[in-house]
């Protein structure tokens, strides 16, 4: 066997493995990892609670699955039920990873609020007047709220305006050409067109030419989990903003995606089946409280 030509010892010390390593100390630093993704867990029941709440719920919920099997599914309207039987679905339901808030622009500063179940694809969309108080309460199951996509091509522009490139502007004017492009020949269920701006070198004057040529509009979404995704709609009809956040709150990403709904906001179609068969397993969960609760109401 022929001598190993390099050296592995230098001046006392490895050039590799352990030991080679004497110079690490108070300046080596790392990411943090985040803590806060947490698994599915199966909603309690309330246990201190109206027996006919609780049968109520029970019943609006029976109906709402029974409903999930029908096509075209028809969201629920919960706006007739008492308030201490919407208190039980808000518990048993709970809230995921997905919000929306959509601001109308008819003048009356009405909003309508979107909140995801901890059951992916199982929403309550809220229709507020002025003053923040719920006119219509809808419980509906769907990869994302029709009213989303809506709100977002309502009042859009289909195209992008012709703006004045400000001095230091160097790469926006050729991203406007592109995105104008991918706007005019976007169809719905093509996959989406997507500029990331983190790895562009760009100037102050690049991003606020972007900013005036597609302002945010009227829908915002958040997705939590590993940190947050923020997803806002512009004045330009299938142009989004698309922002990744870590746990400290960086921005990590910053994109345009040229589709009618980012897929990062979207229940998958077996999350769906997957909440569906939850919701009956809750279902069993709620007669089994109600059958033990009359059960002790009988012997009191």
């Amino acid at each position: 066997m022929k001598d190993f030509p390099i050296p592995v010892v230098a001046q006392g010390r490895p050039l590799f493995g352990a030991g080679s390593q004497t110079d690490v100390g108070a300046d080596f630093s790392f990411m943090p990892i985040s803590a806060e993704v947490t698994p599915f867990a199966m909603p309690r029941v309330p246990e201190a609670v109206d027996l006919g709440a609780l049968a109520g719920a029970r019943d609006l919920l029976a109906a709402f699955v029974a409903g999930l099997e029908a096509a075209p599914q028809r969201p629920l309207d919960l706006a007739a039920a008492p308030p201490a039987v919407i208190e039980v679905l808000n518990q048993t339901l709970g809230e995921g990873e997905v919000s929306i808030r959509i601001m109308r622009g008819n003048g009356t500063r009405s909003e309508i609020r979107i909140q995801e179940s901890v059951f992916a694809g199982i929403w309550r969309e809220r229709h507020c007047d002025a003053a923040g108080r719920p006119v219509h309460d809808y419980l509906l199951a769907a990869s994302i709220p029709a009213v989303a996509a809506e709100a977002a091509e309502r009042g859009s522009t289909p195209v992008i305006p012709a703006l004045e490139i400000p001095a230091g502007a160097m790469n926006a004017p050729v991203l406007l050409n592109e995105l104008r492009a991918a706007v005019a020949s976007h169809k719905a269920g093509e996959l989406p067109h997507v500029i990331n701006l983190t790895l562009l070198p760009l100037t102050p004057e690049d991003h606020a030419l972007l900013e005036r040529a597609a302002p945010v509009a009227g829908v915002a979404i958040l997705s939590r989990g590993f940190g947050n995704c923020r997803v806002t709609s512009t004045t330009v009809r299938n142009l989004w903003r698309v922002q990744y956040f870590n746990s400290m709150q960086t921005l990590i990403l910053n994109t345009l995606e040229v589709t009618r709904m980012p897929e990062v906001v979207l229940a998958a179609p077996d999350d769906l089946a997957d909440s569906r068969k939850r919701l009956r397993e809750l279902l069993d969960w709620m007669d089994d409280d109600l059958a033990a609760a009359t059960r002790r109401a009988g012997q009191a």
